[in-house]
């Protein structure tokens, strides 16, 4: 795996959802908060976990804020918090900074301010943002049940001009394509034989920690 870390500022249900998803994937990943109470009630489910306000720039320097790969700025409703972060995190020189939005006006101010991605927590789970952020090539998450799960994977090149028998997906990584996308075309339950072409997008299930290694792996 990929060693790539992680801070989550603001550890409310959106936050704690991504960061709890990080972490769960074997993931390094800091949750920072205001609040002693959300802190603790998330500790173990990061690897550290801090109370700071994210407002502060000394503070997010002593936290080395800048050395993490993403940042996710999940403050709720202080809208002037998350926005002041956002800036203070660009200013700091972090990498990539997704930020979450109360609405179109406030992710249109981050985006200005320097997001590198705005998310609308009504349209982005957490725990969606979370298999986007480590896998650049899913498009979509969607959780069945504590432990199994539906993925749209853009298929890579490694993949491309081999039919679905050649790479036996199945039995190496233990998922299963339930069908494949390439822009209108949607062939839904694919032949053994059917080709992986360029563009194509295979929907897959599986156990939640078979599908992050097709997502890194494939």
């Amino acid at each position: 795996m990929v060693s790539r870390q992680f801070a989550v500022i603001g550890m409310g249900r959106f936050g704690s959802s991504v960061a709890r998803t990080l972490y769960e994937m074997g993931y390094e990943v800091m949750g920072i908060d205001e609040s002693e109470e959300r802190i603790n009630e998330n500790l173990q489910f990061v690897t550290h976990a801090v109370v700071a306000d994210s407002t502060d720039e000394r503070a997010l320097k002593e936290l080395g804020i800048r050395n993490f790969d993403v940042v996710v700025v999940a403050i709720g409703v202080d809208i002037q918090a998350s926005i002041l972060t956002t800036l203070t995190l660009k200013e700091l020189g972090v990498k990539k900074i997704v930020a979450k939005a109360q609405n179109e006006r406030h992710g249109q101010v981050l985006y200005k301010v320097g997001a590198d991605r705005v998310v609308f927590p009504e349209r982005d789970m957490g725990v969606r943002l979370a298999h986007s952020l480590v896998s650049s090539n899913v498009l979509d998450f969607i959780e069945l049940a504590e432990d199994y799960s539906v993925a749209e994977v853009i298929a890579s090149p490694r993949l491309i001009g081999k039919t679905l028998r050649q790479l036996g997906i199945r039995a190496v990584y233990g998922v299963n394509v339930i069908a494949i996308k390439n822009g209108d075309k949607f062939n839904i339950s694919p032949n053994p034989d059917d080709m992986i072409q360029e563009g194509d997008v295979l929907v897959v299930i599986g156990h939640n920690r078979q599908l992050q290694n097709f997502e890194e792996k494939a």
